[in-house]
């Protein structure tokens, strides 16, 4: 007999019947943990690789993992935790700081900024991509944010982080 499936995925992105991001998260999180885990086997603290190589590693393979499709969706506050959670893991083993480091002084040391910064850096370079593209290459350009293009069919930056600043200020009431 076939059992339907409670999530499904589509382009990389998994969809639940309430369209809840968890599902896709936890199994990001699932997989960068893996990720992680197998460079970890690879240098040990203190033996393996030096510092600037573990910053490299954690930005160009992890982070990726990690935060696939949150330019298109916003994780929500439990799902950001756990992902924040982890983070934190990458960046103790990237600077080799004692487990008591407080997390403020990790991200300095690491050189490698929270979560909520990166995802709100990824959303508003898909904004600017979207955005700064022809509205015949993509149409999704005359209708963000019920913002009509220009005659030109390109939008400037300056209307363009006046429409991602009234979009965060509306998501944080």
């Amino acid at each position: 007999m076939f059992h339907p499936s409670h999530s499904v995925r589509g382009l990389g992105y998994w969809f639940t019947p309430a369209l809840d991001p968890a599902a896709h998260y936890s199994r990001c999180l699932a997989l960068a943990q893996g990720a992680f885990a197998l460079i970890r086997r690879i240098s040990p603290p203190r033996a393996g690789l030096p510092p600037y190589l573990c910053h490299r590693l954690a930005t160009s393979l992890i982070a990726p993992i990690l935060l696939y499709r949150t330019d298109l969706f916003t994780p929500s506050v439990g799902t950001t935790t756990r992902l924040d959670t982890f983070w934190h893991k990458v960046q103790r083993w990237t600077t080799n700081c004692f487990s008591a480091t407080p997390t403020r002084i990790l991200s300095v040391e690491s050189c490698l900024p929270p979560i909520s910064l990166l995802i709100t850096h990824r959303q508003r370079l898909a904004a600017l991509r979207i955005v700064c593209s022809h509205p015949s290459v993509n149409p999704a350009t005359a209708r963000l944010c019920g913002v009509v293009a220009s005659a030109s069919g390109i939008l400037t930056a300056r209307t363009l982080i006046v429409i991602i600043s009234e979009n965060s200020l509306r998501r944080n009431e």
